[in-house]
Order: structure tokens, then sequence, then C-alpha cells
């Protein structure tokens, strides 16, 4: 199994969770994290007064998946989500152990 973190633009969220339903990937879980990489914020004008905006607003998706769907999310999460200019994020894969289902005690791919 393998655990995708996606970090990417707010305004293309729906897209990509549409997209991830299509090739059957239900379930994921959703944050809202701010950040910033190379871009480094930006600065942005309130009042009459600069200020610098250090963090930038990101949706963080992670999905759990078989190793075998991996690759295909992967590959679907960076066509939908890019958008060509600085900023449209970064995906993490990472192994995953085990996973069991808390209410049935099901576990590893039928938990997910």
């Amino acid at each position: 199994m393998k655990k995708i973190e996606a970090i990417i633009k707010p305004f293309k969220l729906d897209e990509v969770k549409d997209a991830l339903n299509s090739i059957g990937i239900q379930g994921m879980t959703i944050s809202e994290v701010k950040g910033y990489g190379r871009q480094k914020g930006h600065t942005e004008i309130y009042r009459g007064a600069e200020y610098i905006v250090d963090f930038v607003p990101k949706i963080k998706i992670e999905i759990v998946l078989s190793a075998d769907m991996a690759n295909t999310a992967i590959e679907v999460i960076q066509k939908i989500a890019n958008t060509g200019k600085v900023g449209d994020g970064k995906m993490f894969v990472l192994p995953v152990e085990q996973a069991v289902r808390i209410r049935t005690g099901e576990k590893d791919i039928d938990a997910i």
C-alpha cells in the first residue's frame, strides 16, 4: 500500500477529486494548509499598508491506496492540478505498513 500526500492550489480541489473518483479512488482526506516553497509568499496592500504574506493557502489531499494504483493516481493528480505556474504544489509518496478499519477490524487493502 502507498500513501500519497498532494499539496495543491485550492481552486483545483474539485477537479482533482472528480478525476480521482473517475479512476475508482473514493476515499481521501482533505486539509486546509499553509506553506511556501520557491515562491516565498507575496505582498499585499491592506488599508494603505503593505504586508508580506509568508504562507500561501493550499489544500493537502491524503490518499491511501494499493501500490498498483499509485502511479495512475499520481499521473492524474499531476495532470489535473498543473496550471504551469509557480506554486502548483508537490506530491509525496510513502509506504504504508498497515491499515485497520476501526469499526470492523478489517486490515490492509480490505480496510481501505
